[in-house]
């Protein structure tokens, strides 16, 4: 077993590792100790000044590695993990060997390696994110030219002081600084930055004075703060608890979540905008709602709440060049379960009335007011509920989009609901029907809906239904031919 004694430090693991290669001496033959460790102080080294075994003279090995695990190396070398030297240099030993797996995740070294690695990474973040200056008091024993004119106390997870320090020093420019964690400190003095190993003293937690930056930072950070939108959870993952220690506005956040908790979170803002001056305007409640990103496709829409109780939506079916669009009011129970309009008991009594229209189904344009099913459960069956005027509004939006689209010659609306939802304005059917009208350039023809013959009481008035049905569909057909002929005569 050999042991090599080394810094504790990458590259004087490097260097040592290089050296082991060129003598081949397998992971498994080497003891890995950190120059300085007690336990050890006294344990020949192989590959140091101090070594009473003289070192190979075989010349370091010309290792050649990838970028990113060049990279992963660097990162993991921070890693607090006494035995993070000897699992590197296997890795490097496999590569050596030609095992390239050992640079995936998939590999049981690799996904070790990578997880350091991470968590390395994210301590570098952390440092950066969480280490807050404050103005030193100057002190008694050395000159004010002695002292850092900021001082910071920070305990990061991994060795990452040395990365932070040098980015701090190129952000605080001739501003001199201290860094101090629990073993070791950083020190600026404004052109030069000095490293150390040494553990934390008391004086490292040094008093700091009224700092006016502070207090404006503090101020700021309360301002904006808004008990109506505490998330606890979210809070604590971007900030977590264990730095508010060394946070200045860390002392401030467990009052204001216990403020928002007592009452302030209900409160909010309401106080301070009672006392505003101004004047009442009335607005109506629709020029009120705020502007909110329309939905992009039918299935992500929640512009009402039918959606939570449906199976699905239902789109409109049929050419976008028919001449001939129908709307119906809503999808039924199979309809909801199929995905399609009219596939039910009414979409079947509806096929009779196209075809005595002399009419067919695939050269139709068919669709509904609204676009999910409204139901009420009676023992084990969805029975049909009329949409409201707010539902019918809410998909609207999806119905104008289909008339774009298609831009028919005749609508023929089937029901109220239909017609209501062309109009935008609540109807009487009655008054409608037989009474074709222009709405935007098309041809509107208002009849009953399907499942109106379907509740009939008897097959005479079911009849006289189903033929005044097929007869507003053979006008709508007619109509349909008229606009043809126009259009052609026109050319």
């Amino acid at each position: 077993m050999q042991v090599i004694s080394i810094d504790d430090s990458y590259a004087a693991w490097r260097a040592a590792a290089l050296q082991a290669l060129a003598s081949r001496i397998a992971p498994e033959d080497i003891d890995w100790r950190v120059i300085g460790d007690d336990d050890h102080a006294a344990t020949p080294a192989l590959f140091d000044d101090h070594a009473s075994v003289s070192p190979a003279t075989t010349a370091p090995v010309d290792v050649r590695i990838s970028r990113e695990l060049g990279e992963l190396l660097k990162d993991a070398a921070l890693y607090r993990d006494t035995a993070r030297w000897a699992f590197l240099y296997r890795v490097l030993w496999r590569w050596q060997e030609g095992d390239r797996s050992v640079a995936s995740a998939a590999d049981s070294d690799g996904a070790r390696l990578y997880k350091m690695a991470k968590a390395v990474r994210r301590a570098k973040h952390d440092m950066i994110a969480y280490v807050r200056f404050r103005l030193r008091e100057p002190g008694n024993d050395a000159p004010a030219a002695d002292l850092p004119e900021y001082v910071a106390w920070y305990e990061p997870e991994h060795d990452v002081l040395a990365w932070s320090a040098e980015h701090f020093a190129r952000r605080m420019g001739r501003s001199t600084w201290l860094i101090s964690t629990p073993d070791s400190a950083a020190w600026w003095d404004g052109s030069a930055l000095r490293l150390e190993r040494r553990p934390a003293s008391s004086s490292d937690r040094c008093t700091h004075t009224a700092d006016e930056a502070e207090a404006l930072w503090l101020a700021y950070y309360r301002s904006t703060f808004n008990p109506a939108r505490l998330n606890e959870t979210a809070l604590e993952q971007h900030m977590p608890v264990r730095f508010w220690k060394g946070l200045p506005e860390g002392q401030l956040i467990p009052s204001m979540i216990s403020e928002a908790k007592s009452g302030a979170q209900r409160v909010a803002q309401a106080r301070g905008v009672g006392v505003l001056g101004g004047k009442s305007v009335p607005v109506d409640a629709q020029s009120a709602q705020p502007a909110r990103q329309q939905p992009s496709t039918l299935d992500a829409c929640q512009r009402c709440e039918l959606w939570r109780h449906a199976t699905q939506a239902v789109d409109g079916i049929g050419p976008d060049d028919a001449r001939i669009m129908l709307i119906g009011e809503q999808p039924g129970d199979q309809e909801d379960l199929a995905g399609k309009p009219f596939v039910g008991p009414a979409g079947r009594l509806l096929d009779v009335a196209i075809e005595r229209a002399g009419l067919r189904r695939e050269q139709l344009y068919l669709t509904n007011a609204v676009k999910h099913f409204k139901w009420l459960l009676r023992g084990k069956r969805r029975l049909h509920k009329t949409a409201a005027q707010q539902e019918i509004d809410a998909c609207g939006y999806w119905l104008e989009r289909e008339l774009e689209r298609v831009k028919p010659a005749v609508v023929v609306t089937l029901g109220a609901t239909a017609l209501t939802a062309l109009l935008h304005e609540k109807v009487n059917l009655r008054d409608w029907i037989d009474r074709p009208i222009d709405v935007d350039g098309m041809q509107v023809v208002a009849t009953y809906h399907p499942s109106f013959a379907l509740r009939q009481e008897n097959d005479e008035a079911r009849e006289r239904v189903l033929e005044a049905i097929a007869s507003a569909l053979a006008r709508a057909r007619n109509l349909a031919d008229r606009e043809r002929e126009r259009w052609q005569a026109s050319r």
